[in-house]
């Protein structure tokens, strides 16, 4: 399955350099057509697209690669370093095409076969729509940062290229030169907010930040599925790499147990998350003994080293599952 995974990975992102680089083409010539400074915002943000798109490839490939010594958790971070580049390129690209509409509008030209341009811009549109919708859905599906950056902003273009077409109609009906400078500034300025999106997104994977979303979600499959014997589960933290997740948790076991016993409460832990939750996921659990500070919240019944009566069982929401606790066990 998981080569087969891989397989589609390559083979999408494949696709999508191909028609973006049918699509830039297609752009350029609409632009030496019609010598709109419009138009050649998105020839620009197509160039951004096939760059951006070859970057994708080469990095979706090397996240494929299996876990060795140097990479213990796998070469999946490179997808988010690939779509901070993707960010930073659209954020040039957008500054590039305002630096030229701002120029063209004190120094205007003639615009020529415009209706034809409309016509090629509009076609390429919905293709990029198309194509973008399909590299987010594969992304998502396969958890491929890559994929859904590079839809994200396939769509992205889309919308502009949408406005842009109807600027594009007014400048032809009103045949007023200045507009065609305005429709690029004001799509330029949406080109560096996608660019912004990206990298704000791509930065906060690269700096390991939480994703409540999934948190949660772990949360309440362990709240529904503990047994009696997990007495404690925190300083759970969770990392994401590539299209995987890394969870690291502390499991709190009775300080009888033997450690045949705890790895096999571990392992149950590890199958419970795993078979509740789509994403792929590794784990690395520690196993805490319990003290007399946990007895209140401690279900099992025949403990013959008990010192407090049972209270009540902790719940074990987001905040319960991810505070950090120390402490030491000592023996009498």
């Amino acid at each position: 399955m998981k080569n087969n995974n891989s397989e589609i990975k390559i083979v999408v992102q494949r696709r999508i350099v191909i028609i973006s680089v049918i699509l830039f083409f297609g752009k350029l010539i609409a632009y030496f057509l019609t010598n709109s400074v419009g138009i050649l915002t998105d020839a620009l943000e197509s160039t951004v697209n096939v760059l951006t798109g070859f970057i994708s490839l080469y990095s979706i490939s090397i996240s494929l690669k299996p876990r060795d010594k140097n990479h213990p958790f796998g070469h999946g971070k490179i997808e988010s370093i690939s779509a901070s580049i993707e960010g930073f390129l659209i954020l040039l690209a957008g500054l590039i095409i305002i630096f030229e509409a701002v120029k063209r509008l004190f120094r205007p030209v003639e615009i020529q076969q415009l209706d034809i341009g409309i016509i090629i811009i509009g076609i390429a549109g919905l293709m990029n729509y198309i194509l973008g919708y399909y590299s987010k859905k594969v992304g998502k599906k396969h958890n491929s940062i890559a994929l859904v950056a590079g839809g994200k902003h396939l769509q992205s273009d889309t919308y502009s290229t949408i406005g842009l077409v109807i600027g594009l109609i007014l400048l032809l009906i009103t045949k007023i030169a200045w507009l065609d400078s305005v429709i690029a500034i004001l799509f330029g300025s949406i080109i560096i907010y996608t660019g912004y999106k990206i990298l704000k997104e791509t930065t906060s994977n690269l700096m390991d930040e939480a994703d409540t979303k999934i948190l949660n979600e772990i949360a309440h499959i362990l709240q529904s599925n503990k047994l009696k014997n997990w007495i404690n589960i925190h300083n759970l933290k969770l990392v994401k790499y590539g299209d995987s997740y890394h969870i690291d948790c502390d499991l709190t076991l009775p300080f009888y147990m033997n450690i045949a016993d705890a790895h096999k409460e571990s392992e149950i832990l590890m199958k419970t998350i795993s078979e509740n939750q789509h994403n792929k996921i590794d784990f690395t659990i520690h196993t805490d003994a319990c003290h007399k500070g946990l007895c209140s919240h401690c279900k099992i019944t025949n403990c013959m080293h008990r010192e407090n009566p049972f209270e009540n069982e902790l719940i074990w929401s987001l905040e319960e599952l991810t505070q950090t606790i120390h402490f030491e066990y000592k023996t009498n």
